[in-house]
Formats: structure tokens, C-alpha cells, sequence
């Protein structure tokens, strides 16, 4: 099944914000919405899913509370470990997972998250999504 196949696509947003950061080296929320954006010209549904220490490093945290509240952004219970939750949210929904994170300490559980790992780069401000060709 190639990436286009799969339908929904978890987007792990710390590692997404902090690809391309800021003048001032702050992780950005812009990446989150551009990737997600990507997704959706694409016909996938993106759920971004971020950890609760985010909020207080972006660049636009008021921005990101309203997604948050909205629930366009997930965040993860205080003190527990997002990677887990991604995991578990693309293992429940069959699906990718956007992150440049290898989750190795998660390998042994989850022998599937290497397949369906969505590398990818922001460079000025552009998406880019690594699929291996078939």
C-alpha cells in the first residue's frame, strides 16, 4: 500500500514545528498547518497531534490554543509521552505517521512504524514529503 493509499495521516507535531524554526528559534506553528495542508491536496486526512510543552515554546502560542480548543490540534495529557499517543493513534486508524522521529524505543512494540514513517523537509517554507518509489 503506497503512502497515497492510506487515508488519514498522523502528523507529529513537535517534530514538525521544530523542522524549520523561526528568525527567532522558536518551533513553528506554520509548519504544522502547512503540512497539513499538503496532506489535504493530497485527499488525506491529517490529525496533529503535539505534547502539552509545545504550547509554551511556538511561535504563536495564542493561535495554537485556538487549535488546540478547536481541536484541529490534539495535545497530549500533561506528562505523558506524545510519541506513544502518535503511535497509537496511526496503529488504531492504519495509519502514517508524518515525523522524522525513528521511534526506536517503540521498534520491538510497534514493528510497523518503520513502513509507515512519512519522512519529510520544510525548506523555505516548502513541504516535502519522502515516499520510496515502488
Amino acid at each position: 500500500m503506497s503512502a497515497n493509499d492510506r487515508k488519514t495521516v498522523v502528523i507529529d507535531g513537535a517534530n514538525v514545528a521544530y523542522e524549520e524554526r523561526s528568525a527567532g528559534g522558536k518551533p513553528k506553528l506554520a509548519n504544522l498547518l502547512k503540512v497539513r495542508r499538503e496532506l489535504e491536496e493530497r485527499g488525506q486526512e491529517a490529525v496533529i497531534i503535539v505534547d502539552a510543552s509545545l504550547k509554551y515554546d511556538i511561535d504563536d502560542q495564542e493561535q495554537l490554543e485556538k487549535l488546540i480548543k478547536s481541536q484541529q490540534v490534539r495535545q497530549v495529557p500533561a506528562g505523558t509521552d506524545a510519541d506513544y499517543f502518535i503511535i497509537q493513534f496511526a496503529h488504531e486508524l492504519d495509519a502514517l505517521i508524518v515525523t522524522n522521529d525513528r521511534y526506536k524505543d517503540y521498534a520491538e512494540q510497534y514493528p510497523w512504524v518503520s513502513d509507515r514513517r512519512l519522512p519529510y523537509m520544510i525548506v523555505k517554507g516548502e513541504v516535502v514529503l519522502y515516499e520510496e518509489q515502488e
